[in-house]
């Protein structure tokens, strides 16, 4: 059996990254109905450089055209899917069973995945969506590993089977919330949604607006909408015997650092890496809420809300431009001083620590400091690292 890792791309740094680090496959949105702000898709040239990235790494490039289509969308769909089956793309994911019927209608040969926005959760529904042309379902996040096991019998084997395995879940079913619109006029379903369910509440009754019911986790407030974020890094044998064969990371919004360090996790337990304590210690390195197991063990309700509050064991600090005779060549992207250690993040894994010994600045002074966002410095390191690599600082 062929499992596929799949990663997010919201811009070419990050696909560069999911690439390198382990992907299989990776899904963009493009400049029309991708469910993302604008700053998360690419357009038509960049979709079909990608194309060409991946395919020269012998891996795969989905777009996503999953918003719910208005009227005077539907006659654009069949253009745009043409086009972007022009440049290679290997599969569109969508949502709208508009949408669907005019990409089947007229790119019969362009493979679709059902999005998960679907909200597909039984096996009548996965046929239905089979018999209309769709070659794989991306789950409701929703859906048990039970569930799932039971779509898989009863399911055409030939219909691929995809779940998301990492990053933030919705607090309703994913896509469906109007919260963001209804205070902020900020669609989630055209990707700009506010998060207004993140945000801190105190709850007090209309008759009583002095006294606060105490719901509250901090004098700040209490986050009493926010999800916790989907970890199932120590469960793929579980999904992979349940019949998932694509196993999806969240996070087009995501960044490069964020994505290199969660697929190269993930990559090596889809590949049968044992120490699964050291890729969970990995997956503490990146900004994340909360870790659960979201639906997967049935009901979540007791496992789903937490304080809002983002956390991390790690500083992404800089990423490798280069290195010659000893010295390093760093983008800095957060302040790092002398005599700080930093770990070397490489395809293969976690790299050797070095301490920080000199720093040196465009001009060839030395500094005491790197302070300032995305300036080049060289650093004394004897460890070789390559083009592409990131630099953090552990915090424990």
């Amino acid at each position: 059996m062929e499992y596929e890792l799949l990663s997010p791309a919201g811009d070419t740094e990050c696909l560069e990254a999911a690439l390198a680090f382990g992907a299989d496959a990776v899904y963009i949105g493009g400049p029309f109905m991708q469910m993302r702000a604008a700053k998360a898709g690419f357009d038509m040239t960049s979709i079909a450089s990608s194309v060409q990235k991946a395919h020269e790494a012998n891996k795969k490039l989905y777009v996503a055209v999953n918003s719910l289509a208005k009227n005077s969308e539907i006659e654009l769909i069949s253009d745009y899917a043409e086009s972007l089956g022009e440049v290679g793309v290997d599969a569109l994911i969508v949502c709208d069973l508009g949408v669907l019927s005019q990409i089947k209608s007229n790119c019969p040969d362009m493979p679709v995945f059902i999005s998960t926005q679907a909200s597909c959760m039984n096996y009548a529904a996965a046929r239905v969506f089979h018999d209309m042309g769709a070659d794989r379902i991306i789950l409701a996040r929703e859906a048990s590993l039970e569930d799932i096991a039971e779509i898989r019998a009863k399911t055409p084997k030939t219909l691929e089977l995809e779940a998301f395995v990492h990053g933030s879940m919705c607090m309703a079913y994913s896509g469906r919330c109007l919260i963001s619109s209804f205070l902020r006029a900020r669609s989630g379903n055209r990707g700009l949604c506010a998060q207004p369910c993140r945000w801190k509440y105190h709850l007090y009754e209309e008759n009583t607006p002095n006294e606060y019911f105490e719901v509250e986790e901090s004098e700040g407030g209490s986050a009493i909408l926010s999800s916790c974020d989907l970890n199932m890094i120590s469960h793929i044998e579980e999904m992979k015997q349940a019949g998932i064969t694509s196993f999806k990371i969240e996070g087009r919004m995501k960044t490069a650092y964020y994505v290199a360090t969660v697929t190269s996790a993930y990559r090596r337990a889809i590949d049968g890496y044992d120490n699964l304590k050291k890729l969970e210690d990995e997956l503490e390195c990146v900004t994340h809420r909360p870790y659960s197991t979201g639906f997967y063990y049935g009901d979540a309700v007791h496992d789903t809300f937490n304080d809002g509050i983002y956390r991390t064991n790690a500083d992404f600090v800089g990423r490798v431009l280069g290195w010659e005779n000893g010295m390093l060549l760093v983008e800095q992207r957060n302040n790092f001083k002398l005599w700080d250690k930093l770990e070397i993040l490489t395809p293969k894994g976690n790299g050797e620590e070095f301490t920080v010994k000199t720093i040196i600045n465009p001009e060839g002074e030395k500094m005491e400091a790197a302070p300032h966002p995305k300036q080049i410095v060289r650093l004394a390191c004897d460890v070789k690292a390559l083009k592409g690599d990131f630099l953090r600082r552990r915090k424990t």
